[in-house]
This record gives structure tokens, C-alpha cells and sequence, in this order.
């Protein structure tokens, strides 16, 4: 085991102990691959020391005669790279970009802003200033020049520990992207991406214990998450600065259309138009983040699920916007299918936008509407 300085941090060194803020705080549990995205997150916490696994490295201590060293035989030219070798998947490119390395301290700037937010407003009641919260992640929205970027980006922060906080952020980014698309105005915008900040503010009085379990729930523990909703609205009820579909956000956004949702069993219109667009958000924010169970769901795979839903669930006009948008935002794209072929999405099939029209290496084509569901998109490459 070695005990390293930030700066001394390498990607792919695993953790020998917990890496624990000054006040606690667990960052990365023992075992853990460290990444970029980890280092910058140590470095923001202020986190003195880490251990990590392997001894230091020997030093070569040179003999007091040494033997003159054998001729070296000319080196032979490098064997020609694979062409595995030579691309990278898009998800490492754009990992190793300069836009992520800012993208992902801004990212985590915001989490502190929204911490600290949270802390307030439940332990101090202090008020919670909109606009505020509006210019920590303004950045993050403004320097993205594309939806497909946005989405990227989001994509390379995951985390199997995804915190309340961190959701919070990308349901409101999403959110306030769908608001584009459905082509609302930039106030309106501006309330989607308050309301995803806080949407789950409840969550903060729920035990981090069952939060954050590994394992399947409880009824009893299930039905306590199911109380942050109201938790959250009683949180941001008496908030002066915050419009009201906000507040009602955070209380509606796990109601569904057709009633099976919680904590009121709302339908259809009962339901806050801002909850809706935060409720398809935050499911799809939720599948796409990796799980102590399960490694994350690729975009088709969510489309998919959204589709074995039957729409009944969610406002037909929103889901539809939103599902075409992400579907498109990958055409073209290569992809890994569930059996173990890569190829390219040519055309996307609108009554089945999780089962698109694919190209492999050989110019032939496959209609995947028209195969087995065995067989689909696992990841976008």
C-alpha cells in the first residue's frame, strides 16, 4: 500500500481504503478504479492523502562496476495497430477531451452550490435564491454547443455512488433541454432547471443508509423513500422566491398519467405540466446511471423501456419530443449490439425508435424492428 498526494494521483490506480473528505464524507469506497473524474472530485474536497493498492516503486541503485552493456540490436519496426487499436470509443474520447476536464470541474463546482443549497434551506430554513442556483450551473448549459455533447458529457460523469445531488443536476439540465425542444420560452426554461435542481430535495430527510443500499428494499423501506416527494414540497412550501411550479414539481414529479404514480395517484392533467417534463427526466437520468446491481442502461435500452410502457404514463406530447430527440441525437453513431457486432445506425424507425435500421463493416443492412428482441443495441460506442 502506498499513502499519495493529489497530485500524485495516476487513472487506474485502485483505492486501498476509503477516500474520505476532511469532515467524513465517504468519496470512493475501498477498490476503486481511480479515475479523472475522482481525482478532480479529491481535489475539491481538499482531500490530503490517499492510500492506494502496490508498494513504491524500487530504485535502481547503481553497481559500483558495472559491466558494459550488450549492443542493443536495432528496435523493429512497431506491428501495425488494429483497427480496435486505433479507434477509441466516442465515450474515451470524450473522457480524454479538455471540454470534459472543464465541463467536470463546472459540474462539480455546481454540486457544491447545490449542497450547501440543500443544507440551508432544511437545517437553517434560509431562503432559496432562484437565480442563484440559476448562475452555479448557467456554464454548463451555455459552453455545450450541441444536445448530443450535453448528453455525452452527462454520460462520462456517472458514478456507481450517484449522489442525490448529482441526479438533481442532470435532471435539470435534461429538463431544461426538453423545454427547448418542446419549444417553450427561456422562463420557462429557467423554471425546468430550478425545479430538476430541487426536485428531490426530500431526500435529504430520508436516512443515507437506505439511499444508498446496495441490495433490494424493504416495503418498509421502500415506502419511506416514497415519502420524498411531500417531504420536499413541505421543504419548499414556505419558500418566497420560488414560483409555485416548482414546489409542485418536487411534490408530483413520481406521479404518472395513469394514476399509478405516488404519493397521490394524480392523473392526466391534475398533474403539474412542469412534474411531467421533470417525471420522463428523472427516469431517464435514473436507468442511465449505474447501480451497485447494474452497470448503466444504454440510450436504446431506456428508449426501449419507455416504449414497453405504452406512453400511458407520460404526457404523450413530451415523451414523444423527448424520445425522438435522444434517438436522433445518436444516428449515425456506432454501436454494440447484444450479440457482440458493431455497426452503424442509418436510419431510425419511428414507430420503434429504440430498434433502428443498422449498418455493419460489409455495406449490409439490418432492420432491427424486424428481429428477435434478443437481439438490440447494448451500448453506444
Amino acid at each position: 500500500m502506498r499513502t499519495l498526494k493529489p497530485k500524485q494521483l495516476e487513472e487506474g490506480m485502485k483505492t486501498a481504503n476509503p477516500v474520505k473528505t476532511p469532515l467524513g464524507q465517504i468519496l470512493a469506497p475501498e477498490d476503486t478504479i481511480i479515475t479523472r473524474q475522482l481525482i478532480n472530485k479529491i481535489k475539491l474536497y481538499r482531500v490530503e492523502s490517499v492510500d492506494v493498492e502496490g508498494d513504491a516503486p524500487e530504485i535502481d541503485i547503481p553497481e559500483l562496476n558495472p559491466v558494459p552493456a550488450a549492443p542493443v540490436a536495432p528496435a523493429k519496426p512497431a506491428p501495425a495497430q488494429t483497427h480496435a487499436q486505433q479507434s477509441r470509443t466516442h465515450t474515451q474520447k470524450v473522457a480524454s477531451s479538455s471540454e470534459f476536464q472543464t465541463f467536470q470541474l463546472q459540474y462539480l463546482q455546481a454540486i457544491e452550490v447545490l449542497k450547501e443549497t440543500f443544507e440551508s434551506a432544511t437545517i437553517k430554513s434560509a431562503p432559496i435564491d432562484p437565480q442563484f442556483l440559476l448562475n452555479s450551473v448557467s456554464e454548463l448549459f451555455r459552453s455545450r454547443s450541441t444536445i448530443s455533447e450535453l448528453f455525452d458529457m452527462l454520460y462520462n460523469m456517472r458514478t456507481i455512488n450517484d449522489s442525490v445531488y448529482s441526479h438533481c443536476l442532470n435532471v435539470a439540465l435534461i429538463s431544461r433541454m426538453i423545454g427547448r425542444w418542446l419549444r417553450l420560452d427561456s422562463h420557462d426554461w429557467d423554471i425546468l432547471t430550478v425545479a430538476g435542481l430541487l426536485h428531490d430535495i426530500g431526500k435529504i430527510r430520508i436516512p443515507e443508509k437506505i439511499l444508498n443500499k446496495p441490495g433490494s428494499l424493504t416495503d418498509e423501506e421502500f415506502a419511506l423513500i416514497k415519502q420524498h416527494p411531500q417531504l420536499g414540497y413541505d421543504i419548499l412550501k414556505d419558500q418566497p422566491n420560488l414560483d409555485v411550479r416548482i414546489k409542485n414539481a418536487a411534490l408530483m414529479h413520481h406521479e404518472r398519467c395513469d394514476g399509478s404514480g405516488y404519493p397521490s395517484h394524480l392523473k392526466g392533467e391534475e398533474i403539474d405540466k412542469c412534474a411531467m417534463i421533470l417525471a420522463i427526466a428523472d427516469v431517464y437520468d435514473a436507468m442511465t446511471a449505474a447501480r451497485s446491481y447494474r452497470s448503466p442502461l444504454c440510450p436504446f435500452q431506456v428508449i426501449s423501456n419507455f416504449e414497453q410502457d405504452g406512453f400511458q404514463k407520460y404526457q404523450t406530447k413530451y415523451i414523444l419530443t423527448f424520445l425522438n430527440h435522444i434517438a436522433s441525437t445518436y444516428q449515425n453513431n456506432r454501436v454494440l449490439l447484444s450479440d457482440g457486432r458493431s455497426c452503424n445506425i442509418v436510419m431510425l424507425n419511428q414507430n420503434a425508435l429504440s430498434r433502428p435500421i443498422v449498418q455493419f463493416d460489409d455495406n449490409t443492412c439490418l432492420d432491427l424492428s424486424r428481429e428477435s428482441r434478443d437481439l438490440y443495441i447494448k451500448a453506444v460506442l
